[in-house]
This record gives C-alpha cells, sequence and structure tokens, in this order.
C-alpha cells in the first residue's frame, strides 16, 4: 500500500480492511464509487410508524418497545455497513450529510425512524442535488417530530383558531441556521417566524394507511409569507418552493463547502479549498456528486493524519483493520463510553468532527480503554494488523514498539492507540 491509497482509505473512506487488497489508482477509486450507485434504499419509515402507533396504544416498558427494536436492529445494520462496505467513500459522506442533517434518539419519539431516515432521505442523494436532498429531509416523519413541526399550527389557521394551539419554530429555525443558508447569511427573527408560517401543515399521519407524511392544510397559516426578501404562496407548494428557494441559495452553498472542507481536508480548511466548493455547488446548481469528485483536488487533502478519528470513526476503522464482518450490540456500548452513541447527538446541529471536540485527557483515556478491549478479541499478530491497516503510516518508533510488546494483545493496543490509527 502506497502513500496515496492510505489517505484515500483512511481520509476518504473508513479505513482499509484486512482482507482486501489497496486500490492500485486510488483516485480512480474514489471516482468509480460516486459514479456507482450506492446500496438500494430499504424503506421502512412505514413499519417504524406501525411501530409507533402500536407502542402509543399498548405503552410497553422502553426497552421492550416495538420501536426500540427497530433501532437496535437499524443501528446494527448501520455498524455491519461501515465495517464491510467496498464504497468507504461514498458511506462517509452518507455518514457527513446523516449528521449534517441529525436526528437524535435524545428527542421526539424517533429512535425506530433514523435507520429509514437516513435509508430514504440521505443515501439516496449522496450524489444528487442538495435541493432534492432537503426536500426528502424536510418531508420525513423523523425530521418533522424529532424538530416538532409535525406539532406547529398557524395561528390564524383554521385549527390554529379552534383549538389555541401556535407555532412551533424549532424546525424553521434549525433548517436555516444549521441545514441551509447558516448564521452568516444575515437571516432574522422575522425570517424565521415567516419560515415557521411556510412550514405550517407539514405533518405526518399515523391513521393513515400506510402512515407517512400528511400535509394538514387546515393547520397550515394562510396568506403569502416573506423569507430572505422573497415571498411565497400559501399551501404545500409554497413549502416546496422555499426548500428549492433556500437549498439552491448561494449562502447554502458557502455553508455546505465550509462543512465539507472542515470534513475531508482539515479542522481549519485553507480558504482556498472552501472556494473551490463553493464554486462547484454554484456553478453545477447544487451537484453533490459534482462537489464529493472535487474533495480529493482539494488543496490539503492529502496531507496524512490532519483529523482526529471521531469515536465513530475509530470503532469502524478498528473493526475493519481486524476484519470484523458483523456489527454486535458491545459495538454500541463502546460508543456510549467513548463519548458518541450511536444517533444520539445532544443537539441538533449534530457531532462536532474536529480535534477539539475529541480530545479531551478523559476522552483520550477511554480511547486507549477501548484499544485495549478490542485488541483482547484477537489473536492476530500486530505488525501484519499494522501495515495492512497504515501502510507507509506506520511510524518507525510504532513498528519498533509493536515488535517489542510482551503480547499480542498488548501490540494490538498499542497499534490501535497510536498516534497514526488515531488519525485519519
Amino acid at each position: 500500500m502506497d502513500s496515496d491509497a492510505a489517505q484515500a482509505m483512511i481520509r476518504f473512506g473508513l479505513g482499509p480492511r484486512a482482507d482486501r487488497l489497496a486500490p492500485a489508482d486510488p483516485r480512480g477509486w474514489l471516482a468509480s464509487q460516486l459514479r456507482a450507485a450506492g446500496p438500494a434504499p430499504t424503506p421502512g419509515t412505514a413499519a417504524a410508524l406501525e411501530a409507533l402507533r402500536a407502542d402509543r396504544r399498548d405503552k410497553p416498558k422502553p426497552m421492550q418497545s416495538r420501536t426500540h427494536a427497530l433501532f437496535l436492529r437499524d443501528a446494527l445494520a448501520h455498524l455491519t455497513q461501515g465495517l464491510t462496505t467496498e464504497q468507504g467513500f461514498r458511506e462517509r459522506l452518507v455518514w457527513f450529510w446523516a449528521n449534517h442533517f441529525s436526528v437524535s434518539i435524545r428527542q421526539g419519539p424517533v429512535a425506530g425512524l433514523i435507520g429509514p431516515f437516513i435509508a430514504e432521505a440521505i443515501r439516496p442523494h449522496v450524489t444528487g442535488r442538495f435541493a432534492d436532498m432537503l426536500l426528502a429531509v424536510m418531508r420525513h416523519p423523523a425530521m418533522l417530530l424529532y424538530l416538532n413541526n409535525a406539532f406547529s399550527f398557524g395561528p390564524d389557521s383554521p385549527a390554529g383558531r379552534r383549538t389555541g394551539r401556535g407555532l412551533n419554530e424549532n424546525l424553521a429555525r434549525e433548517s436555516l441556521e444549521l441545514h441551509t443558508v447558516g448564521l452568516a447569511s444575515g437571516f432574522t427573527q422575522a425570517d424565521v417566524t415567516s419560515y415557521a408560517k411556510i412550514l405550517t401543515g407539514w405533518s405526518i399521519n399515523l391513521k393513515a394507511d400506510p402512515p407517512g407524511f400528511m400535509f394538514r392544510r387546515f393547520a397550515h397559516e394562510p396568506g403569502w409569507h416573506s423569507l430572505l426578501g422573497h415571498r411565497f404562496p400559501p399551501g404545500e407548494a409554497g413549502g416546496v418552493a422555499a426548500l428549492r428557494f433556500l437549498g439552491t441559495h448561494p449562502a447554502t452553498y458557502r455553508h455546505l463547502a465550509t462543512q465539507l472542507a472542515a470534513q475531508f481536508v482539515a479542522d481549519d480548511p485553507p480558504s482556498a479549498a472552501v472556494s473551490q466548493l463553493f464554486d462547484t455547488l454554484h456553478r453545477t446548481g447544487g451537484d453533490l456528486g459534482a462537489a464529493a469528485a472535487a474533495l480529493p483536488h482539494l488543496p490539503g487533502a492529502w496531507r496524512a493524519e490532519t483529523k482526529l478519528r471521531t469515536p465513530q470513526d475509530l470503532l469502524i476503522g478498528a473493526g475493519r483493520a481486524l476484519g470484523l464482518r458483523q456489527a454486535e450490540r458491545p459495538m454500541l456500548w463502546a460508543l456510549h463510553l467513548l463519548g458518541q452513541p450511536l444517533w444520539a447527538a445532544p443537539q441538533p446541529n449534530g457531532w462536532g468532527d474536529k480535534a477539539a471536540d475529541w480530545a479531551a485527557p478523559e476522552a483520550m483515556l477511554r480511547r486507549v480503554d477501548f484499544a485495549y478491549a478490542m485488541a483482547g478479541r484477537f489473536p492476530r499478530p500486530a505488525p501484519t494488523v499494522g501495515h495492512a491497516a497504515l501502510g507507509p503510516r506506520l511510524r518507525p518508533a510504532t513498528g519498533t514498539a509493536l515488535a517489542r510488546a510482551g503480547s499480542r494483545r498488548d501490540a494490538l493496543a498499542l497499534l490501535l492507540s497510536s498516534p497514526e490509527f488515531q488519525r485519519r
């Protein structure tokens, strides 16, 4: 494995697998993943909503609920996909966009919906148009429940006047601040309120067959509404038009370019990298495939070890290096101990991916404990794993330490906790 192959698989992918050869043409390998179709989405929203409806009726204990069972199934499938995929670059893009549009089990009855949300609203669009992904996300019951828009009523709507219930601005605020134009665009509180009115009526129907998204016109705020200086008509079509406007806004492209560069280049990426991504998104009308294809060509993209692996990245990278092919429930507990429980971000802005987010002393000690625990399950010689997992990134000092370790377990633990393995 040469340095470019190592960089392609670790920086842009999820890490090498011990049972697969490194790509002979790293840049071509990355490009081929964007041309190829990803795994077919597995629709599951209707089943998750039916489980939610049954849980509300039967009121089981939380850990015995139907939605909890769906969460476990989908969480393990998600980790197994990371362990086994041959399209590591494409899968990292799925991770990135799922975190960008974060939905968390910490708020709302969404545990059984997150897997379907990623499969239906994120995965099919990672090389498509951002505006299409945005629309799919905003119509998905997981997002509508997580940020409370399913229970938002226009104050002057028939339902609002009858019940006295009003706006919930959560989805509108996070959609502007986190998902689209960002704080730098200068949007105001008036924009948030107006956008929340545009999105009233975007809800779900648990009683439908199958249950799913529903536009409730009696809960929708009547009249035209302004957003960032543009006016949108009433009705569901006005919401779709507003999302298309936001999804193709130059400020959105700037916001996305900054986040993509921070994920794939460096915590503080060169301004030239952000500018190149912005130009690509602006020129192509938000083509995420074109933006992804530009990532390996950005200034600084091939500098090794500039990014600290997040706990999920570390877990999957270690599992791939050690040849794991099936995720098990202890892996979910490991993520919890490492500080990044799966699909449980504390806030709607998702998990941070900068070193400062994960490099506290206690967190680093937990990584060492994790490395030792993982090493105890595998008898393979560490030098063999080290060269397969890191290639030329394996430092001579680390190689010497592995050779001198007192046991295979100690050697593997040293490898997994080494600075070069902790970074990508």
